[in-house]
């Protein structure tokens, strides 16, 4: 695929949960975009793999912060690390997330439930809050949050994850309608089924039924989540701001 050249030139991107999937695709767009990539994950295994495979393939500095997005005292210190590193943060790309269980609500565990809510809301409520300060007291910044059709439509035996999505965005306009007076811009993206890990530890029958509600016919690729994102992600997007970008394949009726 033929990419446009967007200009992060010496922005630091942090990416929560790049050490695979859609966050670890957006990693790589931002850095071929001349950011500063800061991977935030819970998983250190990944992240250690993660950043070697990007440095192996010439992006020029990567730092890491193992952090457990639920858990606000971990985001507090992976800020203080991430800002120890490179000097403050641009850019804010909340990706991580958990989808949880396939379940109908009436049989959904509760922990799991818990889980979800933990990871999905409050993780990107954790993340937004810890890293707006900075932002606003350079007054710039650019926060992507990565939400889903599921939050728009509401995906059966999956409700926690559409109801946490669903927060997401309502969270996403809240916030961007707050720091629309400064140079700060807020928006999230409502992805459709890609292949990314944990979209495929769902039951075989659920990814079905999701990939039989696109029109495209397909999985969403990550590079095309990737293009979107790092768009929304620079200084040209300057007034777009408490917005949803469609990335459903035709899926969405709003």
């Amino acid at each position: 695929m033929q990419t446009n050249s967007i200009n992060l030139d010496g922005r630091v991107a942090v990416v929560t949960g790049g050490a695979q999937g859609i966050g670890h695709t957006v990693g790589q767009r931002l850095i071929a975009s001349g950011a500063r990539l800061v991977i935030w994950d819970i998983n250190e295994e990944g992240l250690a793999k993660a950043r070697g495979g990007l440095l192996d393939a010439g992006a020029p500095a990567v730092h890491t912060e193992r952090v457990d997005i639920a858990d606000y005292a971990s985001v507090e210190a992976a800020v203080a690390g991430t800002v120890a590193a490179f000097g403050g943060i641009d850019i804010l790309v909340n990706n991580a997330a958990i989808v949880g269980p396939n379940a109908t609500l009436a049989n959904y565990p509760l922990d799991a439930w818990r889980s979800v809510m933990d990871v999905d809301v409050n993780g990107t409520f954790h993340c937004c809050r810890a890293v707006v300060p900075l932002m606003t007291a350079k007054n710039y910044g650019r926060i992507v949050n990565v939400a889903s059709i599921a939050g728009k439509e509401g995906n059966p035996n999956a409700a926690a994850y559409s109801a946490a999505k669903a927060a997401v965005i309502a969270m996403t306009k809240s916030l961007g309608k707050e720091l629309a007076a400064h140079n700060i811009a807020v928006n999230c993206v409502t992805p459709a089924v890609a292949r990314t890990p944990g979209a495929m530890e769902q039951a075989p029958e659920h990814i079905q039924y999701m990939l039989s509600r696109i029109p495209r016919g397909r999985f969403l690729e990550l590079p095309e989540a990737a293009a979107m994102i790092a768009w929304l992600a620079s200084e040209e997007n300057s007034f777009t701001t408490a917005a949803v970008f469609d990335l459903s394949g035709g899926r969405a009726t709003y």
